[in-house]
């Protein structure tokens, strides 16, 4: 059986985890507007898993007999000023997600939930490596600039990843 508590916060996550799916679908259309289909698809790739991420949780909450909630999402930005600007976006937003993560390990500990905190290791692991390959192509794009050629190099890259 699951608290009120770690199914309220838990629910929350569900949210928040849409709402990056949202984000990344906004910049996703972005993208697709500047004709940048290899960082379109690095956000759509991001869009689903963003998707099992809440999926799990959803999962997880009715697997201890608790109850889902959805809530509203929230409406997305949806210009940036350049990619640069898109992928920080990005990062800023994993960053932001991994402390959410973060509290509802300390919460799950606090409530001695230690089945809600055992699943929570696989996103404190994912979140390890969204951080890592975002700030990996925020790092990029500063190194390039304003360099037209390197960018659409460096998008050819990013059209190569795939959902798994």
């Amino acid at each position: 059986m699951i608290s009120e508590k770690i199914e309220k916060a838990l629910n929350d996550q569900i949210n928040a985890e849409l709402y990056s799916a949202y984000i990344y679908y906004a910049m996703q259309a972005y993208f697709q507007s500047l004709n940048l289909e290899g960082c379109a698809n690095w956000m759509n790739v991001q869009t689903k898993e963003e998707n099992v991420h809440a999926a799990k949780i959803y999962d997880f909450i009715n697997h201890r007999n608790g109850r889902v909630e959805l809530e509203a999402i929230q409406k997305p930005q949806k210009e940036w000023k350049s990619p640069l600007d898109a992928f920080e976006t990005a990062y800023k937003h994993e960053q932001y997600i991994t402390s959410r993560i973060n509290k509802l390990v300390e919460l799950a500990q606090s409530e001695k939930d230690y089945a809600t905190e055992s699943f929570l290791k696989w996103f404190i692991d994912e979140q390890v490596e969204e951080e890592a390959s975002t700030l990996k192509i925020v790092e990029t794009l500063r190194m390039i600039k304003e360099s037209a050629g390197s960018l659409l190099m460096l998008d050819h890259q990013l059209a190569k990843r795939i959902f798994s």
